[in-house]
């Protein structure tokens, strides 16, 4: 027996030995996960954003060490664009105490943002989810920069009618939209917009087992003739509409989408897709010294999964961003507390800090890559300018100037929606987080 105990004791021992290497690590970094989608008929949206946000978050780890010294975790997990399969992405990855959660899809955005203030895990809904989580004061653990999909839809709206929504009265305006929470979220500013300036709105849902079977959608946009048309589709969904646009002979000067198709989904159409039009606020292409670091770092390094033909493309440099703003809440994060290796709640900080002015941008190897933009307390979107890019065959090409949102119209709602969430979910809490801003 007295054997059995001293073995026991000295394997007792080892595993404390060998145990500590892991623990000390495990407290020397910092835990990013990645919900992202690589296969199914989303994976033409989400490969290139998860190839962005990974590569550049890998380019800090070898380039710099990580962030102030401290390496990242970086961590992926496959949700296929699908709720349930999001939310358990989100139970495997709490335990490991992520510092910050992008779910990149509007509905696990919705869904996770009840958990965020009880399990003290900030998302970050880069310019997607719940519009009105831009207000800080009712929802201070959701942050949706830079811009919302109400400030989306205003802009577009802006600049077909000439800068002018009201310019718009009596016209015909369709929507091609992705029947789902995405598609659906500025559906009540698009109505109330109709009604205030007294334009005709046409609502045309796309189901997602009908993503590539649109034809009788348009029939229908032949049929009623819309002035303009607007698109907020994803996945599958872009480049089938793009191509039927070309066969209905829909102009494609009055086409214009949100900011998520991609080069892939605008060349699928060959040249009868030139003219297509969307929104946007980054630079394209790899003219940046970031994403030369990104090239020699870690994509010749055969550190990344990125094909040669998307590096710099649309998508894959929105991950780009999305990632430096996950860098940038961490270093904020650091800064405020004090400590190196930074948790949820300091993360949270750091996001409603965020200040990506043109000298930032600079500093980090993106000058000129994207207008400067500031989160605050209160404001936890900053509702910037972006600009249309056209495709011209072969790329996008800016063909206008920057295109604010209509405040004096989306702010009112913006504000009445937000107040709407809170009251319909009952017990929602108070803000009690403390302000950082200065």
């Amino acid at each position: 027996m007295k054997t059995s105990t001293l073995f026991k004791s000295a394997i007792g021992a080892l595993a404390l030995i060998f145990a500590l290497p892991m623990a000390a690590a495990a407290e020397d970094s910092i835990y990013v996960p990645l919900f992202t989608y690589r296969t199914g008929p989303f994976a033409g949206s989400g490969t290139p954003i998860a190839d962005g946000m990974h590569d550049y978050l890998t380019m800090l780890n070898e380039r710099d060490g990580g962030i102030g010294g401290v390496k990242l975790v970086v961590d992926e997990c496959e949700t296929g664009y699908d709720t349930k399969k999001g939310l358990e992405c989100y139970d495997s990855v709490k335990p490991k105490n992520p510092v910050i959660v992008n779910p990149w899809s509007t509905g696990i955005t919705l869904s996770l943002i009840p958990k965020a203030s009880v399990d003290k895990i900030p998302i970050l809904s880069m310019a997607y989810g719940l519009s009105a989580s831009a207000k800080g004061d009712v929802f201070p653990w959701v942050f949706n920069p830079p811009a919302t999909y109400w400030d989306g839809l205003s802009e577009i709206l802006k600049y077909v009618g000439g800068g002018s929504i009201d310019a718009l009265k009596e016209k015909t305006i369709g929507y091609l939209y992705f029947d789902a929470g995405f598609g659906k979220e500025p559906i009540p500013l698009f109505q109330a917009l109709a009604k205030e300036v007294g334009f005709n709105l046409k609502l045309y849902p796309v189901a997602p087992a009908d993503m590539q079977n649109q034809s009788s959608k348009w029939l229908d946009i032949r049929r009623d003739k819309p002035d303009f048309l607007v698109m907020y589709g994803w996945g599958a969904m872009n480049p089938t509409a793009i191509k039927e646009a070309v066969k209905a002979e829909f102009p494609m000067d009055k086409f214009v989408s949100i900011w998520w198709p991609n080069d892939a989904d605008a060349a699928s159409a060959g040249d009868g897709a030139k003219g297509f039009k969307e929104l946007n606020w980054h630079g394209t292409g790899t003219d940046y010294p970031a994403l030369a670091d990104i090239k020699a770092k870690v994509i010749d390094a055969g550190k990344s999964q990125t094909p040669k033909e998307e590096f710099g493309q649309v998508l894959y440099n929105r991950g780009v961003y999305n990632s430096v703003l996950i860098a940038e809440a961490i270093a904020q994060a650091q800064r405020i507390s004090g400590k190196k290796v930074v948790t949820g709640e300091d993360v949270r900080r750091g996001l409603e800090n965020l200040n990506l002015d043109a000298a930032r941008f600079k500093a980090l190897g993106l000058d000129g890559f994207a207008a400067p933009f500031k989160t605050t307390c209160a404001d936890h979107d900053s509702h910037s300018a972006t600009f249309v890019q056209q495709w011209d065959g072969a790329k996008w090409t800016k063909v206008s100037d920057l295109v604010t949102p209509d405040t004096t119209k989306v702010q009112p709602l913006l504000d009445e929606a937000a107040k709407a969430y809170a009251e319909k979910n009952a017990g929602w809490p108070a803000r009690s987080e403390a302000c950082d801003n200065k």
